[in-house]
């Protein structure tokens, strides 16, 4: 099993989380209902950019 040779600070600990951090799916509004989805993904009631 591999054993660091010395502790890892607390801030290069935050510099390697950094990237972690989840965010929010940005959400559009259609044109033709209002309803909000999700970009480039087919709406609720089935329309993609106004196509069925």
């Amino acid at each position: 099993m591999a054993v660091q040779k010395s502790k890892k600070t607390r801030s290069r600990r935050g510099m390697r989380r950094s990237h972690d951090a989840l965010t929010g799916s940005t959400l559009s509004v259609d044109q033709t209902s209002g309803e909000t989805h999700r970009r480039h993904h087919v709406s609720a009631d089935g329309f993609y950019r106004g196509d069925d």
